[in-house]
């Protein structure tokens, strides 16, 4: 027996919705059905892909690297299906698109490339700003669509939105680190570990949001917006750090390398989607991108 995409697409929306039920609802289907899609990936694979906890499920180690290589399948794939349709590249049209740096930095750039190849009809102008300046761009007319962090989003501007992809936020350590033996991490492991925080596209304010009422204070000794500074002391084993899957890179630049852990509590996820005005008809060309990035990420058009 081989893998099967359908067994990829429910474990990828388990792991990204952190909850088998929420993830039955999103696909439509039972739970029990992505229940046994998961065990058959997991008997095909040899390896344990999540772990049940209070409140949902959390990925093991292993669910965490498989979990980068099942959603560039899926991006492959939709890739594919795109390009058959030779019909799609008569759109045509032109919209101003504002980005935050999460967004464009890992998540856009390739999907731009491909949306290009499919629909090299569609103009689409780029601009980057913090999620405060997009949601008065987007108020004001300035831009009339907006990539950003949508469970930050304010509700002062009465913004429509779509989220994209739901990114765990997991623990980043050193391989070599001595938490790497616990079968499972909690929190309150880390109590005696120096942080390095985040800080550029409110990742900070995020973490203060969610450690908070769990009740958990790290012990930062890094402020940073350089992505390279936290993964180079997470590799070093010289700070742990808490952020999306959707960050991740193995690799330090001095060549370091950084592990992904679930953590036992559950903590909320990276949610990314795009927004507009609440009064705003999408162009044609606004509605392809949209389908286009939701056929992208990892959540079911609705």
């Amino acid at each position: 027996m081989s893998v099967t995409l359908k067994q990829i697409r429910y474990f990828v929306a388990a792991a990204e919705a952190q909850k088998v039920s929420a993830a039955a609802v999103g696909l439509g289907i039972s739970q029990s059905a992505v229940t046994v899609a998961i065990k058959e990936l997991e008997a095909l694979l040899g390896v344990s892909l999540i772990r049940r906890r209070i409140g949902g499920i959390g990925l093991t180690q292993d669910g965490l690297k498989f979990l980068h290589y099942a959603k560039n399948i899926e991006s492959s794939i939709a890739d594919a299906i795109h390009s058959m349709k030779n019909k799609e590249a008569e759109a045509s049209g032109k919209f101003r698109l504002g980005v935050t740096y999460t967004g464009v930095g890992y998540f856009l750039l390739p999907i731009l490339a491909r949306f290009k190849r499919s629909y090299p009809n569609v103009e689409i102008e780029m601009v980057e700003m913090t999620r405060i300046q997009l949601e008065q761009a987007i108020a004001e007319g300035e831009v009339d669509l907006a990539l950003l962090i949508v469970s930050n989003l304010s509700k002062g501007h009465g913004l429509k939105y779509k989220i994209l992809m739901k990114s765990p936020r997991v623990l980043w350590l050193s391989s070599g680190h001595p938490l790497n033996r616990l079968p499972e991490i909690s929190l309150k492991d880390l109590k005696s570990e120096t942080f390095v925080q985040f800080i550029s596209d409110e990742a900070i304010t995020s973490a203060r949001k969610y450690l908070t009422k769990v009740g958990f204070k790290p012990k930062i000794i890094l402020k940073t917006t350089s992505m390279e500074a936290v993964r180079g002391m997470v590799a070093t084993g010289a700070a742990v750090t808490i952020l999306a899957s959707l960050v991740y890179r193995p690799w330090s630049l001095d060549g370091g390398r950084v592990e992904l852990r679930s953590l036992k509590e559950s903590i909320p996820s990276l949610d990314l989607g795009l927004a507009w005005r609440a009064d705003q008809v999408l162009s044609e060309a606004e509605t392809k991108f949209l389908d286009y990035l939701r056929s992208e990420g990892s959540l079911p058009a609705v």
